[in-house]
């Protein structure tokens, strides 16, 4: 039995455009005439449009997140897939790379392609647009990081009170000049985990533009924590110690701190994310855990509740971090 997949492909057009052409839509007369000959030619009957389209929404849903290479998203998105399994769903990842613009591209071809939803793990807080799948009333889930404008369910960390626990920790181990090195501005994780920064800061005394002058934004990528604590160590005033805000951050921290010859916990590093490799390596790493899978997991079940017709409030689901410490924050003089 033919499907409107199979007449969108034989007629070299999107599944959506056959759905325009047998409902009355706007297509160009030379498209319509590809679309009904497919049709005649594979005995795909009109009336089955409806129904193919309902199961074509039913079946698929997309994930987009900001960097498939960070392990926290490669766990967030098997919490996803897990959860989605279980009732048939299957899962297509799109891999943003913090881009906006890709990021449209993505939500455009969830629109086009009738996706039954959308988990999205926004690349700004300030300009990712979900409005065209709010239009045509698509279920939509933020999680880890939610658009400002954007009236959905969403699955959080809380990364505030993740960052302000972090700062306290190394000023309690001893370290005075706590730097800071966070991601993109404007992401939502960023501006969170440096607020907990700063508060913890502000509460220990230390003046804010001490802390501003030892802020720095990079990209959540190895290269960007890499610049960033070259940064930092170049200060006329350096840090004794830094709170990295995402783990592929912190392996750059790391690589500068040992061109520079600087070892921890003499200098205290601390990452928020943890790693499979954080106990490995030496001294081992103290990190801020976050309930990655947990977050996939619960995101894609308020997904599943909105396809099977829940009509309760949007709601917001918040998980807590968890602070392991180990021996790079054993603090100055440690060894």
């Amino acid at each position: 039995m033919a499907t409107i997949s199979d007449v969108a492909r034989a007629a070299g057009v999107s599944p959506a455009t056959v759905s325009r052409v047998f409902n009355g839509g706007r297509v160009t007369a030379e498209r319509a005439d590809r679309v009904r000959k497919a049709a005649a030619d594979l005995g795909f009957s009109p009336n089955r449009v409806a129904r193919s389209l309902r199961m074509q929404r039913a079946s698929v849903i997309g994930l987009l997140i900001p960097d498939i290479e960070n392990p926290f998203f490669t766990s967030l998105a098997r919490g996803v897939e897990d959860v989605a399994q279980r009732t048939n769903l299957s899962v297509v990842l799109c891999n943003t790379d913090e881009d906006v613009e890709k990021e449209r591209r993505y939500l455009d071809i969830a629109v086009a392609e009738q996706m039954a939803g959308v988990i999205v793990a926004a690349a700004s807080r300030r300009r990712t647009d979900l409005s065209a799948l709010a239009a045509r009333g698509m279920p939509v889930v933020a999680v880890d990081r939610r658009p400002r404008a954007a009236e959905v369910d969403a699955v959080m960390v809380d990364n505030q009170h993740g960052g302000e626990d972090a700062t306290a920790h190394l000023l309690e181990r001893g370290y005075e000049r706590v730097a800071c090195i966070t991601g993109p501005a404007g992401a939502s994780t960023s501006e969170d985990r440096l607020a907990g920064y700063r508060a913890a800061m502000h509460e220990a005394g230390v003046p804010d533009d001490w802390t501003r002058a030892h802020t720095r934004h990079a990209d959540f990528r190895v290269d960007g924590g890499h610049a960033a604590m070259r940064e930092l160590l170049s200060l006329r005033t350096p840090p004794d110690a830094v709170f990295v805000a995402n783990n592929l951050m912190t392996v750059g921290a790391l690589k500068a701190l040992r061109e520079s010859g600087i070892e921890p916990p003499e200098f205290g590093i601390l990452s928020f994310g943890d790693v499979p490799w954080a106990s490995l390596v030496r001294p081992p790493l103290t990190t801020v855990q976050l309930p990655s899978y947990d977050l996939g997991a619960s995101a894609a079940a308020l997904l599943q509740d909105r396809l099977a017709g829940s009509g309760k409030p949007l709601q917001t689901v918040v998980l807590r971090t968890v602070l392991q410490p180990r021996e790079s924050t054993e603090g100055p003089g440690a060894r």
